[in-house]
């Protein structure tokens, strides 16, 4: 799937928080973490823990960490999600793992409120104005665009709205504001590699690769691509593997497969494919299986690990996908919403890195979780285990047999 699309931000003055940690292990299950309050000359206490990104796990215990922080801030989190046809993890997984995740700190459900742009950027605009006015304190924003996400963090900045780009990088948004994503970079590197390894395992011989990217809009895409190009370029310049095209990218799965069907008509040498998401691979198979390319032939790959992704893994049309456990990231951007929120400096244990806003050439600071790539090897431990997908459905017809063969059950 997708796997396009994400960001964060910090405006006004920080208050100076004492933090006590006392650490008793290294798993998130063994941290503890003693509260220190602000300066009185801040005229109001704020209670505030050292969360670290490595924290999180899939029962969200961590984020009972954040209780006292949630209790002291103030106004409502909107969070402003782009559609529900690139990807089908906002509806499935995002909204209910981000609500999930304030529940959990012990956030009122009326101080939440998430919304889905369906695809319009003037639709996310008049949602981003909503929040606004109805006293919101934090905007997480997913944008369609940089251009229009753009404008509406300018607009949240300058009526004081704390500003976290979600999932894909807002390029020219506020240079204070927060970023929560997965290293997306890195994404396309276990996509690449992906590639590598099955072409090797399927015996493909000779591979001529056509490199389908995603939209061009979306700054994940460029990273997506730089990842993956990093795997194969030397393939290509060595003349290990030929490089038979890259057309202009998409994240419409319809798009995608008009585009392939127009390449591979184009270039019937084609014998194996750069997919950056399992939608588009999904419209890619479907044209395979019309033209009768059987299983294990031709490889694929993508990221989201979504149901139809993780079913043409295991019946041998997809190589692998990159699982992006989005629970982490929901709890990611709903602690650094809480501080921000409560007026607190996120620990820099939260904010582990920084991404390059190539817009206002500035490095913006950041929270990355951490991807996986999965295949039928991995699938039971990683996907299945967290609950991402439920057996019934990933086992039904067809990947029966499939299932039993990989021991997942």
């Amino acid at each position: 799937m997708e796997t396009a699309r994400k960001s964060v931000a910090l405006t006004g003055a920080l208050l100076s928080v004492g933090l006590v940690v006392a650490v008793s292990g290294c798993s998130s299950s063994t941290t503890s973490s003693s509260p220190a309050t602000t300066s009185a000359a801040a005229k109001k206490s704020v209670t505030v823990v050292k969360i670290s990104a490595t924290d999180f796990t899939s029962n969200f215990s961590a984020m009972k960490q954040l209780t006292a922080l949630a209790s002291q801030g103030k106004g409502m989190v909107g969070v402003l999600l782009p559609d529900t046809t690139t990807s089908t993890r906002y509806v499935q997984y995002d909204a209910p793992y981000l609500k999930q995740a304030f529940a959990a700190a012990g956030l009122a459900s009326s101080d939440v409120k998430v919304d889905n742009a369906n695809g319009s950027a003037s639709t996310m605009q008049t949602q981003a104005e909503a929040d606004i006015n109805a006293g919101a304190s934090v905007l997480l924003v997913d944008s369609l665009d940089s251009g229009s996400g753009a404008a509406i963090e300018s607009k949240a900045k300058s009526s004081g709205v704390k500003v976290i780009d979600y999932d894909r990088l807002t390029k020219g948004g506020p240079a204070d504001r927060y970023y929560v994503s997965f290293d997306n970079t890195k994404v396309g590197a276990l996509i690449g590699a992906g590639e590598v390894a099955c072409i090797a395992a399927w015996k493909v011989t000779k591979p001529n690769i056509l490199i389908m990217n995603g939209d061009p809009t979306d700054n994940n895409a460029t990273l997506f691509a730089n990842g993956y190009h990093s795997l194969l370029d030397p393939k290509f310049a060595a003349g290990t593997y030929v490089k038979v095209g890259e057309p202009a990218g998409t994240w419409t799965p319809s798009v995608a497969a008009t585009t392939f069907e127009q390449q591979y008509t184009a270039h019937p040498n084609i014998n194996a494919v750069i997919t950056p998401n399992d939608d588009n691979a999904n419209a890619v198979i479907s044209v395979l299986k019309k033209d009768n390319i059987p299983a294990k032939k031709f490889p694929t790959t993508g990221q989201d690990a979504s149901l139809p992704g993780l079913q043409n893994i295991l019946t041998g049309y997809q190589c692998g996908t990159v699982y992006k456990p989005i629970y982490l990231e929901a709890q990611a951007a709903a602690a650094l919403a809480l501080y921000l929120r409560a007026g607190a400096t996120p620990p820099t244990t939260l904010a582990n890195a920084t991404t390059m806003d190539t817009v206002l050439k500035k490095a913006i600071k950041s929270v990355y979780t951490t991807p996986l790539w999965v295949t039928p090897a991995n699938m039971g431990a990683t996907v299945v285990k967290d609950g991402a997908v439920k057996v019934s459905a990933l086992c039904a017809g067809t990947t029966a047999s499939a299932c039993t063969a990989a021991g997942i059950k």
